[in-house]
């Protein structure tokens, strides 16, 4: 069985900030191996950070149109929507865990996902929260997810399936 990975915005925004010649490389890594692997999901209210930080924050920002694309692209990851449910679970993670408001929503649609991992730099790396196993994308290796996920190196023999960058 495959782990399901849910990405967080800030994953997200570094594969399209070429201003961060370290972490860029990575996040594209990471997006790549999931969209090869199909094991990548996440939520509305991510898509919506995204959108927001990318054509907004970022410097030089993405147009409006490219960074709709990619978020229509990542609609395939079947975003959580942040319904009744989600909010409820977020607010008993946020309660145990002491979690900000948007973080324990972001772990909420995790787990609402099924995921087993999210890979995210806002939350200490290796914490496993309500079932959810934080990852640092920038500390933590594909080599190591993919050992992981498939329990040996499978994942990695695979040829990824195209550019979704």
């Amino acid at each position: 069985m495959s782990a399901l990975v849910f990405v967080d915005a800030n994953v997200l925004v570094y594969a399209r900030d070429a201003g961060d010649i370290r972490r860029q490389p990575l996040a594209q890594a990471w997006l790549e191996w999931l969209w090869a692997e199909q094991l990548g999901r996440t939520g509305t209210q991510v898509l919506s950070e995204y959108y927001v930080t990318v054509t907004r924050k970022l410097k030089p920002g993405l147009p409006e149109e490219q960074a709709w694309d990619d978020v229509e692209a990542l609609m395939h990851w079947q975003p959580q929507p942040v319904d009744l449910a989600t909010m409820q679970r977020a607010r008993t993670i946020q309660a145990r865990h002491r979690l900000s408001w948007g973080d324990a929503l972001v772990v909420a649609a995790a787990r609402e996902q099924g995921c087993s991992v999210l890979l995210t730099e806002d939350l200490q790396d290796g914490a496993l929260i309500d079932g959810v196993r934080v990852r640092n994308p920038f500390s933590y290796s594909i080599q190591e997810a993919s050992t992981e996920t498939y329990g040996h190196n499978e994942g990695l023999r695979r040829k990824p399936r195209g550019d979704r960058s």
